[in-house]
């Protein structure tokens, strides 16, 4: 499958905010059926939906499949606008809450899939958003559950970030992502995939304090997580913090500590299921071929087990 032939993107209209103008961008596979299981993906952070691949292996498997480009994101990102900002992960709620009752006209089971940011946004509807009840299991790869830094780092992270944000809604700073991940996924550089860099920099977009401080008040909401659907959690083997990249980058998550998300990840909700993709990337499913493959099956036979 590629993008251009066998996807259609449809424009969702919102309701304005602080920026003016907003939309998001729902995709659905061609080769949908409309009567059967579906799954609405959600990406993550610096990211966007340009996973053919995906759609691909849910329709053989029986899925229709949507993904949902958020406001700011990738599609969705408007001239005016300042890439991927938020003041409050529930920004997104209502991009959600539009595409699952979409889905739904269906009436059949709905399942969410949502990689890093996703995973903390996915896991924050699935607590308090309005349309969580229509939503029957949710695969969670690599979720951003904590900030990969030492005990002190995250004592004092959204401290200084709280302040920052008051003296600016646009402080922000510059380069704090590395380029190890996007090189170690873009087809340019040692990855397999090709994506829009002007949707996904490989140096990233400016990391705006108050977007931070809204990402630490949604992983601290999690402490009371009560998500009442079963959950897979698909992480890597191994993580390491890279600065350039290495061949580590192939085969572990150089993105998030792979303990924070077990920690973090097991109290989600009472039916969770923490499954291990040996020599994973930060995205499964942009692994290599055969790493991948084992995930698609892990994935598979879970949803499988849960109907």
């Amino acid at each position: 499958m590629n993008l251009i032939d066998d996807y259609t993107s449809t424009v969702l209209p919102l309701k304005n905010d602080y920026e003016g103008e907003v939309k998001a961008v729902l995709t659905s596979c061609n080769h949908n059926i409309g009567n059967r299981k579906s799954v609405l993906y959600l990406h993550g952070f610096v990211d966007y939906f340009f996973h053919p691949h995906l759609g691909e292996s849910f329709n053989k498997n029986g899925y229709d499949f949507y993904a949902l480009d958020l406001r700011k994101y990738g599609r969705s990102l408007m001239p005016h606008q300042h890439p991927n900002y938020c003041r409050n992960i529930n920004e997104y709620f209502d991009e959600i809450s539009i595409s699952i009752q979409k889905i739904k006209e269906n009436d059949c089971p709905l399942y969410l899939l949502a990689h890093s940011t996703g995973g903390l946004t996915a896991s924050c509807y699935m607590n308090s958003g309005e349309r969580k009840s229509d939503i029957d299991g949710v695969i969670l790869n690599s979720p951003f559950l904590d900030f990969n830094q030492s005990k002190l780092e995250k004592i004092i992270t959204p401290i200084f970030a709280g302040i920052m944000s008051k003296i600016s809604n646009y402080s922000k700073i510059e380069g704090a992502l590395s380029p190890a991940y996007a090189e170690s996924i873009h087809k340019d550089y040692f990855g397999l995939w090709d994506f829009n860099l002007e949707w996904k920099p490989i140096h990233g977009f400016p990391t705006y304090f108050i977007w931070i401080k809204a990402i630490s008040e949604a992983q601290k909401s999690l402490s009371n997580s009560n998500i009442r659907v079963p959950i897979l959690i698909l992480h890597s083997s191994g993580s390491v913090k890279l600065k350039k990249y290495s061949k580590e980058a192939m085969s572990n998550d150089i993105v998030l500590n792979i303990h924070d998300i077990i920690r973090v990840g097991q109290k989600l909700g009472n039916q969770v299921t923490l499954k291990r993709i040996n020599n994973a990337q930060h995205d499964v499913f942009l692994s290599s071929h055969k790493v991948r493959e084992k995930a698609f099956s892990a994935m598979f036979k879970w949803l499988e087990n849960i109907h």
